[in-house]
């Protein structure tokens, strides 16, 4: 019973549209503008640097719970499928009629909670990339091809392991229009102090 009650609080946790939510705060549906995606990049670029950050602490922390939760009443491997199932709600959240973003930022929350020393990597190889090229998806996509590696060098399990190939493979194919447009060169970037955005 405990089992099924984290996979349901996961689920509910992670279909939580911060993105959504801060938008409507704005008077703005986050979804008819900019890349038209919810999730923290898009409300990065349209409504301002502050409430991108915001969103995105808000979705890692969506992850982080919902494995927390996991572990409190429930034992191995069920914190792993609570933690899928907050990347699904995300995906996937039951509020917004099952269309939700990509679920990089919650992805990296349930990562920080089951494995925090392939986060700290992860995460600051995400920095460097997009502070690098102003282009998150390369980012993503390289930080999502790098986490089963890692996880297996520190040492994960198989069941880890097979949890970070389906979450890293998941990530990538959700970027696949955004591989598209690099493969173009007209993929958008976002703004960083003092270096100007790329017009798309």
């Amino acid at each position: 019973m405990t089992e099924a009650l984290a996979l349901v609080i996961a689920y509910l946790l992670g279909s939580i549209p911060s993105g959504y939510l801060a938008g409507r705060a704005r008077g703005i549906d986050i979804r008819t503008v900019g890349s038209k995606n919810m999730g923290a990049t898009n409300v990065f670029r349209t409504l301002g640097k502050g409430i991108g950050i915001g969103v995105m602490a808000a979705d890692i922390a969506k992850g982080v719970l919902a494995v927390v939760i996991a572990r409190l009443i429930t034992d191995d491997p069920w914190p792993l499928v609570a933690a899928g199932m907050a990347i699904v709600g995300h995906v996937f959240p039951v509020w917004l009629r099952f269309k939700g973003g990509k679920g990089v930022a919650t992805g990296a929350g349930v990562i920080l909670g089951l494995t925090p020393i392939p986060f700290a990597i992860l995460f600051a190889g995400w920095v460097a990339i997009v502070a690098a090229t102003r282009i998150v998806s390369i980012a993503s996509i390289t930080c999502a091809a790098a986490y089963p590696v890692l996880v297996w060098v520190f040492g994960g399990g198989l069941a880890e392991i097979v949890f970070a190939v389906v979450v890293s493979a998941g990530v990538i194919f959700l970027h696949r229009k955004n591989i598209a447009r690099l493969a173009r060169g007209d993929e958008l970037r976002i703004d960083l102090p003092g270096r100007r955005a790329k017009a798309r």
